[in-house]
């Protein structure tokens, strides 16, 4: 074989190496931040909203303090996943490049669909997205809801190639030391939960 069909054929084989290696399921490509001095967003209910702290308690001011760099707060207690989907604009409008997504709860609560709850995180999700932001998305479970929906989240967050953080309440829900009400966390509680975020937050962020 002439020596330029095997110099072309060489290159040929890493273009497609690196296209793979780029674009692979692993999802670290896509899901970085594009905006550098964009803002970090905390989105979602009563969990980011910060119901059952005490002020500066909240996840987004704990997320803010140990990054020392502004968390910025979209927790709407009650919201759903379609009041959250209709709230995305209000976010864009913070040129967000990272967004941190804990919504679902009160759907389930509320016996919406479970299709359409997840169809709403992933439109949510992907808007974030094709802003420039990357997404951690958050999965809820422990007592409010039961199991079942820790495959939904994880899939979803699969195929948006978002970072995946199992279950808020993990470690908490339950633990009458932690939490101040039947489903919301108190300080210690909100402070447990912030530690679990923090490391993955700092990755993202470096990235």
């Amino acid at each position: 074989m002439p020596p330029k069909i095997i110099l072309f054929s060489i290159v040929g084989a890493l273009g497609i190496a690196l296209v793979y290696y780029f674009f692979s399921s692993d999802g670290s490509i896509e899901n970085v931040p594009l905006q550098s001095d964009g803002s970090i967003v905390f989105f979602g209910d009563s969990l980011v909203e910060g119901v059952g702290a005490t002020a500066g308690h909240d996840l987004p001011a704990l997320l803010s303090r140990g990054l020392n760099m502004p968390v910025l707060n979209y927790g709407v207690a009650g919201n759903t996943t379609r009041q959250g989907l209709a709230r995305v604009n209000e976010v864009l409008e913070e040129h967000p490049r990272l967004v941190l997504i804990l919504l679902g709860g009160n759907d389930f609560i509320q016996k919406v669909p479970r299709d359409e709850t997840f169809a709403n995180l992933e439109q949510i999700i992907t808007r974030f997205q094709s802003a420039g932001a990357a997404v951690v998305l958050i999965g809820v479970r422990s007592g409010i809801i039961g199991g079942g929906v820790d495959d939904r989240y994880e899939t979803l967050a699969e195929k948006t190639r978002s970072r995946y953080v199992e279950d808020a309440l993990q470690g908490v829900f339950g633990d009458s030391l932690l939490m101040s009400d039947a489903i919301h966390p108190n300080n210690r509680g909100y402070e447990k939960i912030a530690l679990r975020l923090l490391p993955i937050v700092r990755e993202l962020m470096v990235e």
